[in-house]
Order: C-alpha cells, then structure tokens, then sequence
C-alpha cells in the first residue's frame, strides 16, 4: 500500500523541509502562467517575476532528487506565447540537464489506408485566424547528470512490421519497442467539470503513470508532486504501487478533492481485487 503524505502547504516552504536527497522521482505541472482562474493563486506574473519563481522551486526539486532520479515536468503554452515552456527550460539548465522532451499528444486525426481520416483524442477549438489548434504539452525529462538510465519497454509497443523482430538484433526475439517520445494520451470524456474534474488545469491520470513507469517502478520508492492539484499523480502512484508518495496544495479545496479521489481509487482497486477483475 502507498503511504500518502499530502499537506496543506506552499511547495517551496514545504520541500525545504525534505532532506536532500530523498526523492526518487519527481511529476508534477505547475501554473502555466497562462491567466487560468485558480481559487487560491494568482496566474498572471509578469514573465521575469513568473522564471523567477520556477527557478526557485525547481532549486528545491534539485536539492531533494537523488542522484539517479528523474524530473518530469509537465508544461504547456498558448499559441500566443508558444517559447513559454522553451524560457523555462533554459530557467532551469544550471539545475538539470535535460534528458529527454516528449511531447504529449492531446488530439491527432490520421488517414487510414483506405484514405478516410479519423480523429483521436480531444482539443479546445481556438477561434482564431492567426493560430492552428492547440492539440499538445510538453514533458521534458530533466535529470542531475543525463545519465539516468529508463525502463523503456515498460511503456512497450509492439512492431507495426513482425519481420523487424528477427532482422534487428537488439530485439532478442520479443515484439517490443521502445514507444519514442510521442505519448498519445487523451483525456478522459467527463459530463460536469464541478463534479468529475473540479479544478481548471489537469493531467490525465496515464500521463503521470507513464512517467512513473518510464522511470522505473522498482525504483521509485518515493514520488513528490509539488502541486498537487486534485491529486492525478497520486492516484497514479498509488496503481503503480509506489511506496510513498508526497504532494503539496496551497488550496485546501482541491485537496480534499485530491484525498477523496485517493480514497475512492483505493476502494475501487479493492472491489476489482475482490471480483477477480
């Protein structure tokens, strides 16, 4: 069972209670600066004062990490401001060298082979005659040295071309490759934001499970989201069955949410572990 400790406080305040070191994975997606309305936190700095403050959080990750952990940063714009998640990454290239940057793919429409288009996925229609639909983020994966090494086929696809698995050594005979750095992950259809999503900027659930998986699961005895929200990464830890997982929210609202929506994924674990299922 997860050991959950979530608390009700700034991240910054609260990581630097944290020792050094104890962290061994790192999930999280702060404001984006973007005007969103949050009950408790004002999301329109100016550009300095808003790198300023991310530097400063983004120093206490630094410091809790292990040496062979991962960040996962989840970030994402809007197409007026399209080098917001780019200024943040070069915010934070003294603290972190960047890894990997995988692109989450909200919404995608593809052709078939027959020619018919079909589309995946959700996105907010912009109306616009400048700029296109909005329909991806981005994950950059920060670590200390770069050197972390991934459990890559956790996240496992199998060969579109089956002949692939015995032309190419690095197979060994086992349909599985690496999934790249282009996560389809849509969100989930809800009827009533107030009820089913009650907080304005989210990640799926998956998403966060993706980057626990990517790292390692049997290494990632502690997990931390510096904001919390309604606990998305939470739920994600507790499926992946991590050991500890801590989180931080200044807004008490949406962590009683985040606390109702842990209680309730552990109920409903157990009724599949009950029914077989």
């Amino acid at each position: 069972m997860t050991k959950f400790d979530l608390r009700p406080e700034d991240c910054i305040k609260g990581m630097s209670r944290l020792g050094r070191g104890s962290v061994d994975l790192v999930v999280t997606s702060p404001p984006y600066n973007l005007g969103i309305k949050y009950s408790r936190y004002s999301d329109k700095q100016d550009r300095s004062t808003y790198l300023k403050w991310s530097r400063a959080w983004a120093a206490e990750v630094q410091r809790v990490l292990r040496s062979a952990g991962s960040f996962f940063l989840n970030i994402g714009c809007a197409p007026s401001n399209p080098m917001l998640p780019y200024e943040i990454a070069i915010e934070l290239r003294d603290l972190f060298v960047l890894q990997n940057t995988i692109h989450w793919i909200k919404s995608i429409s593809l052709a078939d082979q027959e020619g018919i288009v079909r589309s995946h996925g959700h996105f907010k229609p912009i109306s616009s005659k400048r700029f296109v639909n909005d329909c991806h983020e981005y994950i950059f994966h920060f670590s200390l040295d770069g050197k972390v090494e991934l459990d890559r086929l956790a996240l496992g696809v199998p060969y579109q071309d089956k002949s692939n698995i015995a032309r190419w050594s690095h197979t060994k005979g086992s349909d599985l490759r690496c999934r790249g750095n282009t996560w389809f992950v849509p969100y989930e259809t809800i009827q009533r934001r107030d009820k089913e999503r009650p907080h304005p900027a989210t990640f799926p659930v998956q998403l966060a499970e993706w980057c626990i998986r990517l790292h390692g699961v049997a290494r990632a005895h502690t997990v931390l989201d510096p904001f919390l929200g309604i606990g998305n990464s939470a739920v994600a830890a507790k499926q992946c069955g991590v050991g500890k997982f801590i989180g931080f929210e200044i807004d008490e609202m949406y962590l009683a949410e985040a606390k109702r929506r842990i209680h309730g994924n552990v109920e409903a674990a157990s009724v599949r572990r009950r029914s077989g299922r």
